[in-house]
């Protein structure tokens, strides 16, 4: 039987191409994997308590959009985050992130607009699951370059008019992954105009929201909705990078009641809801900050350390946000292959978290280092990472 030709045009997913890449290639010093956006300062001291708590209630089945005390949860810290009222039922619980950012997809995406293809508009580089979504809603991908030249933020207004009339998502990620870029408020407001104008959604990806240098980073619904244009934007969030809890695939969805209404159809039908423990566990977790400000002091140090020993590296720029550095080189995958081959680091080709249009690759120059490990782990890294690629 012939297999669907959706997905067809997806290429192999970024971890697997490094896999085959430095395979039989071995690592020049002790191996530092820097690839992976998985957080590794401790857990909050309140997870396991909290489980072993509510173990029991791995007996029931846990409602589907999240428990009250979880909804109430998240929307209290929105409210003090954001200062904003999102009620309980704008809101569901999801397995992560990724999860709702692909279910929000199906779940609102029309099979037309004005008479057309639907257009879905995405950040290059970008979060993977941007694209697989528009692949499975049958609309067509547009990659839209984030670069220097545009503060590594994608101009969705340069696009031709055309386009805009039939987009139905835009994808927006800040602070971004790869780049660390952060959508300041009048970007978000031109955004949020531009999907007023052309009738579009806005899938606001903020799972990086909390770790900053300075400045809390502004949220596109909160924005919207002092904008009275609140049902323009959904947001997500988790408590992956917040919280520590990548395993804990724990995230929410939030915005207008008739958004989060699908979204919650579609997952009764198809979602997994998360365990109630782990929801119980959620709940505490958006109800807490001393776990959250430390954690944001341990990236702060990190910063300091990565402008310290590649500060003088030219087009060198620290992050606003998130925990990746985008860092230059002439060919992603030549600098990953000779980083492993020569000192052991492994980190990921730029190439492989972007798309090709009109012949070039908007990552092809970069590769993403991912400021995960201990501070003294990090420095060592970058200490050797710099003495190999850059002097």
């Amino acid at each position: 039987m012939a297999h669907p030709e959706r997905f067809s045009n997806l290429p192999e997913y970024a971890f697997p191409r490094l896999r085959a890449l430095l395979s039989g290639i071995e690592p020049g010093g002790d191996p530092m994997v820097m690839t992976i956006g998985e957080p590794r300062h401790p857990l909050p001291d309140f997870v396991a308590p909290v489980m072993a708590e509510t173990v029991a209630q791995f007996g029931k089945y846990p409602p589907n959009e999240g428990t009250p005390a979880l909804l109430e949860a998240i929307s209290g810290w929105i409210a003090r985050r954001h200062a904003i009222e999102v009620a309980p039922d704008q809101i569901t619980s999801l397995n992560g992130t990724r999860e709702g950012l692909f279910n929000a997809a199906l779940a609102l995406c029309p099979e037309r607009k004005n008479g057309q293809q639907p257009a879905v508009l995405i950040p290059n580089p970008f979060y993977q699951v941007y694209a697989v979504a528009a692949a499975a809603v049958g609309a067509e991908p547009v990659f839209v370059a984030a670069t220097a030249d545009n503060g590594f933020l994608p101009d969705f207004a340069a696009l031709p008019d055309a386009t805009l009339d039939r987009t139905a998502i835009a994808y927006i990620c800040s602070p971004a992954n790869p780049q660390g870029s952060v959508a300041d408020e009048d970007y978000l407001e031109r955004l949020i105009a531009l999907a007023e104008k052309h009738d579009f959604l806005i899938f606001s990806d903020e799972c990086y929201s909390e770790i900053y240098r300075d400045t809390p980073p502004p949220g596109a619904l909160a924005v919207a909705t002092r904008m009275g244009a609140a049902d323009r934007v959904v947001m997500f969030n988790s408590l992956s990078k917040r919280s520590n809890l990548p395993g804990l695939r724990s995230g929410f969805a939030a915005g207008a009641r008739a958004h989060i209404a699908e979204l919650r159809r579609l997952r009764s039908y198809s979602g997994a809801p998360m365990p109630l423990p782990a929801q119980a566990v959620s709940a505490h977790a958006w109800s807490a900050e001393t776990h959250v400000t430390e954690n944001r002091e341990l990236y702060h140090r990190k910063y300091a350390v990565a402008d310290r020993v590649l500060g003088n590296v030219p087009g060198y720029r620290g992050p606003e946000g998130g925990f990746f550095l985008w860092l230059p080189v002439e060919d992603g995958e030549e600098a990953a292959v000779t980083l492993w081959r020569e000192a052991g680091i492994q980190v990921l080709p730029g190439a492989y978290l972007s798309r090709e249009v009109a012949g070039e690759n908007p990552g092809q120059a970069y590769i993403r280092t991912a400021l995960v490990a201990a501070e003294d782990e990090t420095e060592q890294a970058l200490e050797r990472l710099k003495q190999t690629l850059y002097e």
